[in-house]
Parts: C-alpha cells; sequence; structure tokens
C-alpha cells in the first residue's frame, strides 16, 4: 500500500500505463481505448484517488476561463435587484457564447474580502456596480489579471471602467416630461447605504449622493432649466433604492399641498415601486401623475402600465466587459456609452388632480 497522499503517479505505476496515459484518463477520456480507461479508473478507485488537483492543473495552465464578478454588496443582490439581474443575465449570455465559466465573488465580508479576491480561480474581474470600493479594486489589481468596473465611485490612476453617460440619459428623461409640459417635479434618487434617506437640498447633493446619481441630478437639472423650472423648486428625496424609503418618499411628497406631477426615478426599481403605491391609492398613473425610471430592466415592460426608462445597453455593457477580461485588452480610464428613451405608458401631458391620498 502507498503511504500519504495517492498521487497520479501511483496510479499509472499500479495500472502499468504511462502517467500521460493515466492524466488522459482523467483529462480526455474520449482518447484512451475503453479497457485501459476502465482498468486505471478501477485502480483509482480501489486506491481512493479521486482525481488530478484541479486547481494545481488550471495554475500551472495559467488560465481559468472563469471571470469573476464582485461587488461589495451581498450575494443576494445579484439576485435581487433588478438592474444586477439584469446585468448578470447579459454577463452570463456573453460567456455561454465563449463557454466561459463565471464566479460570483463576496466582497460584503471585509474580514475575508482578501482571500475571496486572491483565492478566486478567475481570469479576470467585472466590478459591479462599486460604490466605495478602493480596497476592492487595490486587491483586484494586485491579482494582476484584467478587471473592469461597470460603476466606481472616486475612480483613480486610469482605472478600466465601462459605463453609461448618466448625465445625458437623465437630462432626456427629464426633457421628454418637460415637453409633455409638466412643471411641478420630484425627483427619487439613490443615495449611499451608509445615509439616512430622506429630504435633500440641491446644495447638498454633492455631499449625499455618489457620482453616478449626482451626475444624473445635473442632467434632470440641465434639462429643467431649458423649460424655466428652478432646481430650487424641484423636490428630492434620497431612498436607498428599497420599497421602504420610496414609501416615506411618497408619503412625504403626496401630503404636500400641490404634490408633484411629474417623477424622475433613478432606477427602475423605484419607479415600479411609485407605480404600485400610487395604483393602491387610486391614483392614474400617467394621467394624475407621470413617471420615468431609469435602466430598461425586463420587469419595466411587464408593469402596469409599462413603463417608460432611459435603456442601459446591457449586451454592449457586458460584451466589452468580458471581451475586455478573455482578451486581455486594454481599456481607456472610461468608456462611456449611450442610454435610449423607451416610451411606454407611465408618461403623459399632466391634469390637475385632487386625492386622499395618505
Amino acid at each position: 500500500m502507498t503511504k500519504g497522499p495517492i498521487r497520479l503517479a501511483d496510479i499509472a505505476k499500479a495500472a502499468g500505463v504511462s502517467q500521460g496515459t493515466a492524466s488522459n484518463v482523467f483529462s480526455r477520456p474520449e482518447i484512451v481505448r475503453e479497457e485501459v480507461r476502465e482498468r486505471v479508473l478501477g485502480i483509482a478507485r480501489d486506491l481512493g484517488y479521486k482525481g488530478p488537483d484541479v486547481k494545481g492543473r488550471l495554475l500551472r495552465a495559467g488560465k481559468f476561463n472563469a471571470i469573476g464578478v464582485a461587488s461589495l454588496e451581498p450575494l443576494s443582490y445579484f439576485f435581487d435587484d433588478p438592474w444586477a439581474r439584469t446585468m448578470m443575465k447579459a454577463v452570463s449570455d456573453v460567456c455561454d457564447e465563449t463557454g466561459t465559466g463565471i464566479a460570483l465573488v463576496s466582497a460584503r465580508n471585509q474580514q475575508k474580502l482578501a482571500w475571496n479576491i486572491n483565492s478566486a480561480l478567475v481570469d479576470g474581474f467585472i466590478l459591479l456596480c462599486v460604490k466605495e470600493g478602493g480596497r476592492l479594486v487595490d486587491l483586484s489589481r494586485q491579482r494582476q489579471v484584467p478587471c473592469v468596473a461597470l460603476a466606481l465611485e472616486n475612480a483613480e490612476d486610469g482605472f478600466p471602467i465601462i459605463e453609461i453617460d448618466n448625465r445625458k440619459g437623465a437630462e432626456a428623461a427629464a426633457r421628454h416630461l418637460a415637453e409633455f409640459g409638466h412643471k411641478n417635479f420630484a425627483i427619487l434618487a439613490i443615495t449611499h447605504r451608509s445615509a439616512v434617506p430622506g429630504t435633500v437640498k440641491p446644495e447638498a447633493v454633492t455631499s449625499a449622493m455618489s457620482s453616478s446619481a449626482r451626475l444624473r441630478i445635473e442632467g434632470y437639472f440641465d434639462a429643467l432649466r431649458d423649460f424655466d423650472i428652478n432646481p430650487q423648486d424641484v423636490a428630492i428625496h434620497a431612498t436607498l433604492n428599497d420599497k421602504k424609503s420610496v414609501v416615506n418618499a411618497l408619503e412625504a411628497l403626496f401630503s404636500a399641498p400641490e404634490p408633484p406631477t411629474a417623477l424622475l426615478a433613478m432606477s427602475d426599481r423605484i419607479a415600479l415601486y411609485v407605480i404600485q403605491w400610487l395604483t393602491e391609492r387610486g391614483i392614474s398613473v400617467p394621467n394624475d401623475v407621470s413617471i420615468i425610471g431609469f435602466d430598461g430592466v425586463p420587469e419595466a415592460a411587464l408593469s402596469t402600465p409599462a413603463l417608460t426608462t432611459m435603456q442601459q445597453p446591457f449586451e454592449d455593457i457586458a460584451a466589452k466587459a468580458v471581451s475586455a477580461i478573455l482578451n486581455d485588452e486594454e481599456l481607456a480610464s472610461s468608456q462611456i456609452l449611450d442610454v435610449k428613451l423607451v416610451l411606454r405608458n407611465s408618461t403623459a401631458p399632466p391634469r390637475s388632480f385632487s386625492a386622499s391620498l395618505i
């Protein structure tokens, strides 16, 4: 009986074949004669050999044929959030076409962050919607593998980013509603997880919002000024992109003497919560209140009414990100892609209304 761990060389010797042939039994069994294959596998079972060290083989090869996707959000974010879910589907579709695997990497636990990044068997990382992610960026760089972020707060040193034109997209969203004749606007924004949701003054936007949220607010204001709407007259409510904080914002907005007739939502998720809340209170969308979202997730087309939104180019973003990693491409520090207005049924010209809202 062989002492210590059973090695591939031990199996080859016991089976009377070369180590190369024994290796092929496990890695390329189709090229080994059936009787030889069965003999090697039988001896492996008898000796308790479970197969070659996959990690070691991959390390020697220098390629894992897999991409890591990391976020500072909990792993449930990849499945619960409509934007993250849609982005992951786009990345998965590209990986399916190339036969590439995906590994979800949790960066939520800071104590295990370094281990999770360094031990992931991947050829590179897509950093998904990263806010306050300096340590995650540093660790990804230390792996010395290709990395690309799909959003990055306070990007430095030319770290490659593929992002959307938030300001231009938001400008188009506000312009769409203003062209209908709306004058009474409110913004439902997304703030940092560490921040307290609630009313935000325009002058406090810089400290309360992420860079993407700030750009969207600036884009909204760009359009509204063209229609002689003063940003100081636009209510801004910061939310955590969850139902509770959105409902709190709506209760405040619609208990006011003159509730808004036009709502600018920074995500489709927020907009869908709004539609549900208004509908439950008998407030018609879009006859009483128009709302436009931002993202273009599949759920937006299925709501009642279907949500007008700014569509992100998910497939293009995913293709560029996956290609950058698999082909070890040198990306420019930032690639900014356009979004487009998708017209559905949640926006219309305003009409005056009064209702018992709370």
